[in-house]
């Protein structure tokens, strides 16, 4: 009786390993899978993808015409004689965004000689493009290339650049004189930007026929006056293209608000009809 209690204590105990390993193996696998399953379950959410910055919207969509852009009193104070009042518009596969117009004329003043004057005036504009970057910054990059240009002029002499205050966003002032036709002409170009659009306008002079060259500053101030008129002209431009499509829009919204009375009014006459003050429910009855 006494040896047999120790070994029935040692058959229990060690029946009861087993039992406790498949517990822990339980518990452990339990907890290796709920690693996994966390682990799976944050690697499989994406985060979200930073969005590109969007480029500013261009500030103007169309250009004027160019030839109408500058004012007939200005033309006949700046080109006197000139062979075409209208102007003679250059050539462009489209005008929203690329256009030009020129006067030439040769005032004739007897003994003392002949005046040669013309004047040229270019548009050009720039739309936003996301990869390309805004109008603006576009507009800015030709405006800058446009200055070194008339800098650089063929035969041009005694070139000076100066900014012109006053005129759109920002406005360069390039004066210079060349000499063909046997004759001394004197430059003037005044390169500006508006916005999304660059306005170029060259005028220059000659004296004919022992006829006194004009001065710089006379050519400089009918530049400068022109290309003010120019660069108004853009904003007008886009001003009237806004008083348009709000005009366009009111008159929707009227057509809009008529019918809507006329339903109103048609709904009054039914229910008039059916009444019994009506003219029609007193013949009925």
């Amino acid at each position: 009786m006494h040896r047999s209690a120790p070994r029935l204590s040692r058959i229990l105990a060690c029946a009861a390993v087993p039992v406790m390993l498949v517990a822990v193996g339980c518990s452990s696998d339990s907890g290796s899978d709920g690693k996994k399953s966390a682990g799976s379950s944050s690697s499989g959410t994406a985060g979200p993808k930073p969005s590109e910055p969007t480029v500013e919207p261009a500030k103007f969509t169309d250009l004027p015409d160019p030839c109408a852009s500058i004012g007939k009193k200005t033309i006949e104070d700046l080109v006197p004689d000139a062979k075409k009042k209208g102007g003679t518009a250059g050539g462009s596969t489209d005008l929203s965004v690329r256009s030009s117009c020129s006067w030439n004329g040769l005032d004739d003043q007897g003994v003392k000689g002949s005046q040669y004057r013309w004047m040229d005036v270019g548009f050009t504009r720039f739309d936003s493009d996301q990869s390309l970057g805004s109008g603006a910054k576009r507009a800015t990059a030709d405006y800058t290339k446009q200055v070194t240009k008339a800098k650089e002029s063929e035969g041009a002499e005694k070139v000076a650049t100066e900014p012109a205050a006053g005129i759109g966003d920002e406005a360069t002032l390039v004066t210079y004189g060349l000499s063909k036709t046997d004759e001394d002409f004197v430059y003037a170009t005044v390169v500006a930007r508006t916005g999304n659009v660059v306005v170029t306008l060259t005028y220059n002079g000659a004296g004919y026929a022992g006829a006194k060259t004009p001065s710089s500053g006379d050519i400089v101030k009918g530049a400068q006056k022109a290309v003010k008129e120019a660069v108004a002209a853009v904003e007008k431009t886009a001003a009237d293209s806004e008083d348009a499509s709000s005009a366009g829009g009111d008159a929707k919204g009227d057509a809009t608000d008529g019918s809507e009375d006329t339903k109103k009014d048609r709904a009054d006459a039914k229910g008039d009809a059916g009444s019994e003050d009506s003219p029609k429910s007193k013949a009925k009855s």
